[in-house]
């Protein structure tokens, strides 16, 4: 068996860094060291765990920079909005982290007399976390503090993309002081992480990725009554009501489909369009798609990174093809959109017309039209900087065409009347709708998926009731 990772960058596929994975000897001592600290952490109080974590949160802030060129290096951010997970870091910890003494708290029950009655949020023990690489440090926060603040110890497996993030959450964690094995971090291959999920030392798993790798991690799991949080992406939609601002949908569309290369799973894939405002959305939006600068991420002036790796970005051309050959019109020249400039960290000029190459990891955006819902590029998850648009002609048809799909994570209205989008949000299958906004985690409301999307919780106040357990008290006077 390989036991040797190397991590190439998609920018100019140079190996950022090599890692071997661990050995049997190191998981088992990883097990014994998080059995070893789960009473110490659970034990210490709140308020001292939050000093903890917030010493971590202030090492990323003051590494920011270095953090967020090696984000560029691993997977192909432009260097220009790396930082902004840093940031984004910060947010949800601190939020997370100033919720926690509200939702640890003791629940009281009404005064009965001769009884003292409460229900005690209880830690779980050691929790799993599984993050992707795509938003590597913001998919891993999400679970990772709260499941700290909670009392749990936490083991954190990093996609092999991104490994180096695991790395850097330990260095911030062991500048703060952390106890030894409250957090720590495994290389791992696919079998290594299911065999860690049926361990009996896991008491909860928090996975982002894919829904086939979503569906071997719960059948790892089959029978051994542990909690599961599952984020598995979606194919997210956009409405654009006769009423909207078109100034604002577009812009904000843009971003929220092209967005780091299209690989987010709340980014924009599909977007609907009132048919008065139809012809005018699709001229404006592919002028500003236009502007986007595909290059080296490594480049201040890039907007538009490469995708993670070739394959996917192949997986992206087939779905256009198809789409081609069923009718769909293509909006973007890929010929206006050439990778210039040089590459800081191995000093080579990119050659121009990389992006027109077949098996090119940079992908240049696109928008289609004559879309419908029997081609795959409407329905199928496509994690890349593509986008369909269709007419559509109010809102009911808007709406079956938002429900019509296997996944169900965010839905966005634009439009200047919020009871019309509360009335329209009420029947959107969605685990968030937004409204003249997309593509954002709020850390005070819950991140939930439903279908493909995945189940589970993750932020806000709720996220705590997941990574606890309920230990009820009913004590008698006598």
């Amino acid at each position: 068996m390989e036991n040797k990772i190397t991590i190439v960058s998609p920018g100019d596929q140079s190996i950022v860094a090599k890692r071997t994975l661990a050995t049997n000897s190191e998981i088992k001592e990883t097990i014994k060291s998080t059995q070893q600290a789960q009473s110490i952490w659970r034990e210490m109080s709140v308020e001292k765990r939050a000093e903890y974590c917030l010493q971590a949160t202030d090492w990323f802030m003051q590494n920011q920079d270095e953090v967020a060129t090696e984000i560029s290096l691993l997977m192909g951010r432009p260097i220009q909005s790396a930082a902004g997970e840093i940031r984004g870091l910060q947010e949800r910890a601190l939020h997370m982290i100033n919720l926690a003494e509200t939702a640890l708290k003791d629940i009281a029950m009404p005064t009965k007399s001769g009884f003292k009655r409460f229900i005690r949020p209880t830690a779980l023990g050691t929790v799993l976390v599984i993050a992707p690489w795509n938003y590597p440090y913001l998919t891993a926060i999400n679970s990772l503090i709260p499941a700290l603040m909670a009392g749990n110890c936490v083991i954190l497996k990093h996609s092999a993309q991104t490994l180096l993030c695991a790395e850097r959450f330990a260095q911030a964690f062991k500048s703060a002081g952390l106890p030894t094995g409250v957090f720590q971090f495994l290389h791992m291959n696919h079998h290594q992480t299911l065999e860690l999920v049926r361990h009996p030392v896991i008491n909860y798993v928090c996975f982002t990725g894919s829904v086939e790798a979503g569906r071997a991690i719960e059948k790892s799991a089959a029978g051994l009554f542990k909690g599961i949080s599952l984020e598995l992406g979606g194919k997210d939609a956009a409405y654009v009501r006769e009423d909207a601002n078109m100034a604002n949908a577009v812009e904000n569309l843009v971003d929220g489909a092209f967005y780091n290369s299209g690989q987010s799973c709340c980014g924009v894939e599909r977007i609907y369009v009132h048919q008065a405002l139809y012809d005018d959305f699709v001229k404006a939006f592919v002028a500003m798609a236009n502007e986007l600068v595909l290059g080296n991420p490594l480049d201040k002036n890039t907007t538009l990174g490469p995708m993670v790796n070739v394959k996917a970005a192949d997986v992206a051309r087939q779905q256009i093809r198809e789409a081609k050959k069923q009718g769909a019109v293509c909006h973007i020249e890929e010929g206006n959109f050439i990778i210039n400039g040089q590459f800081t960290h191995q000093a080579k000029i990119v050659d121009k017309n990389i992006a027109r190459q077949a098996h090119s990891n940079y992908l240049p955006p696109q928008v289609l039209t004559n879309v419908t819902h029997e081609m795959r590029i409407m329905t199928e998850e496509t994690f890349a900087p593509v986008v369909g648009v269709m007419k559509v002609d109010d809102d009911d048809h808007a709406l079956s065409l938002i429900n019509d799909s296997d996944f169900g994570l965010t839905a966005s209205l634009w439009s200047q009347d919020q009871e019309a989008c509360l009335m329209l949000g009420d029947k959107i299958e969605t685990g968030t709708v937004y409204m003249n906004r997309c593509d954002y985690l709020d850390p005070a409301l819950a991140w939930v998926g439903l279908k493909d999307s995945g189940r589970g919780c993750s932020l806000s106040k709720l996220a705590y009731s997941q990574l606890t357990r309920p230990k009820s008290f009913h004590f008698k006077k006598v």
